[in-house]
């Protein structure tokens, strides 16, 4: 039994760390991260003059930034439009990766969490399902995999350096 859970365990851990791959291979596929961030200080600073330009009430500058405004609003639909295509696409692996793992793991202990977290769990070891310990394992390999790779964890992250 327990030779089992552990098989699962470190299947579910792997399926996690591919999942993580291959979401950060789309987003690196089609998204020009320098270009992206390139963008994101644009608007920003498009952003920060308007602002400041309305709490000056001056007027001048104000029509000067209505001209930037279709660029702007171009380039945020650009963003949006990548961002969903990574979405729906992340979306549609996950929802097929999870389709399998439920069809062989769905009520079956994946883990067991070997101590007790205070008024949630029981005395350990504490069993977990699929859910749980798919959450646990995604938040460790991504965190792990950006890391690594020196890729953002998000999309409006500032580029991470290798260590």
């Amino acid at each position: 039994m327990l030779d089992s859970v552990f098989l699962y365990a470190i299947s579910v851990f792997f399926v996690s760390l591919l999942m993580t791959f291959v979401s950060i291979l789309i987003r690196q596929k089609l998204i020009d991260q320098e270009q992206f961030m390139q963008w994101q200080a644009e608007i920003k600073t498009w952003n920060e003059e308007k602002n400041r330009a309305a709490k000056l009430g001056d007027k001048k500058l104000l029509a000067r930034l209505k001209r930037r405004e279709k660029r702007i609003l171009q380039i945020q639909s650009k963003m949006f439009k990548k961002q969903t295509i990574i979405l729906v696409l992340n979306m549609a692996i996950f929802v097929g990766v999870w389709q399998i793992l439920i069809f062989y793991l769905g009520n079956k202990v994946v883990a067991y969490l070997p101590f007790a977290i205070p008024f949630i769990t029981d005395s350990p070891p504490y069993p977990l399902n699929l859910f749980f310990w798919y959450i646990i394992c995604s938040f460790f390999s991504t965190s792990f995999v950006s890391r690594i790779l020196g890729v953002p964890m998000s999309l409006s992250g500032q580029m991470q350096t290798k260590q």
